[in-house]
């Protein structure tokens, strides 16, 4: 049986957050602690666990078909490859960082300056695009400690939420990209392969849509409908349905996108709904 091979970052945030939305598809993994490589039980599919910096070459050369990994490590290592579909989890930052003692004026700052990082490509790429030339030092590991032992002036690295930097002494200044996980394949599927890795992708987007969307019901006197109905999104419109209480109908939709739900639910209260009920989605499929 043709089976696709999708690698994953061995340990740590993405190794979870990847597995979790394997799970969350269907597709449940065999894996022991410490084990390297492990076949779906219900899906042929094989995930294989390796460093997130190895991934793009095992691509390129047909050690694995697919990938999760952070969009960071592709910008570095794999700006050849296509994202085939963007994540929304494992996000940070790729940042520019100082001690924190001293002054920052503007990116020129950096101008002749050490620079302590993992992801040397990026910043070439980065302080050529803005006229700036430094000396690079390269280090495969934690670079916060750098400006602390005189390696280096400042470093460029990922940032999350900001603790590492601050605990060992260093400010964020210039963000340079930002990052998420991604779904990512090699040059050439065979079409039974592809076939697999188009049925993993939809049961993605619909996770993720799901996740980014609420299922809304609500009652509203019949003469507000009208009002109401002009807040509400839906897939393709709001489902209204009379009540029991003469006058008063029940009104059902789904609201996608986190940033403006509360807008519109402040904006659903103002226009007369009542009983607002709130429901989380497991899986939306169009």
């Amino acid at each position: 049986m043709t089976k696709l091979k999708i690698a994953i970052q061995k340990s740590g945030r993405l190794n979870e957050d990847s597995l979790r939305l394997l799970k969350n598809c269907g597709i449940s993994i065999d894996n022991g602690k410490g084990q390297l490589k492990a076949s779906a039980r219900n899906f042929p599919v094989e995930v294989l666990y390796l460093r997130n910096g190895d991934i793009p070459q095992y691509l390129r050369d047909g050690v694995v078909d697919v990938a999760i990994l952070g969009e960071n490590t592709l910008v570095e290592k794999g700006e050849d490859l296509e994202i085939i579909e963007r994540l929304g989890f494992s996000k940070c930052r790729v940042s520019l960082a100082i001690p924190k003692e001293v002054k920052f004026n503007s990116l020129k700052d950096f101008e002749g300056k050490r620079i302590a990082t993992s992801y040397p490509n990026t910043v070439k790429k980065f302080f050529k695009e803005n006229g700036i030339t430094a000396d690079l030092h390269v280090i495969n590991g934690s670079v916060e400690i750098a400006p602390n032992i005189g390696l280096a002036d400042a470093i460029c690295d990922i940032v999350s939420s900001g603790s590492t930097l601050f605990k060992n002494g260093l400010k964020e200044v210039v963000k340079m990209a930002e990052s998420e996980a991604v779904l990512t394949s090699g040059p050439d599927l065979s079409s039974e392969k592809q076939e697999i890795l188009d049925t993993i992708q939809f049961r993605i987007q619909s996770v993720l849509r799901g996740q980014n969307s609420k299922y809304i019901l609500l009652n509203a006197p019949n003469d507000k409908i009208d009002s109401i109905l002009e807040l509400l999104p839906g897939m393709r419109s709001p489902t209204v349905l009379p009540l029991a209480q003469k006058g008063w109908s029940s009104i059902h939709t789904v609201v996608e996108g986190k940033r403006k739900f509360w807008d519109i639910i402040d904006g659903l209260k103002k226009r007369g709904a009542e009983g607002i009920l709130v429901v989380p989605i497991e899986k939306m499929v169009l």
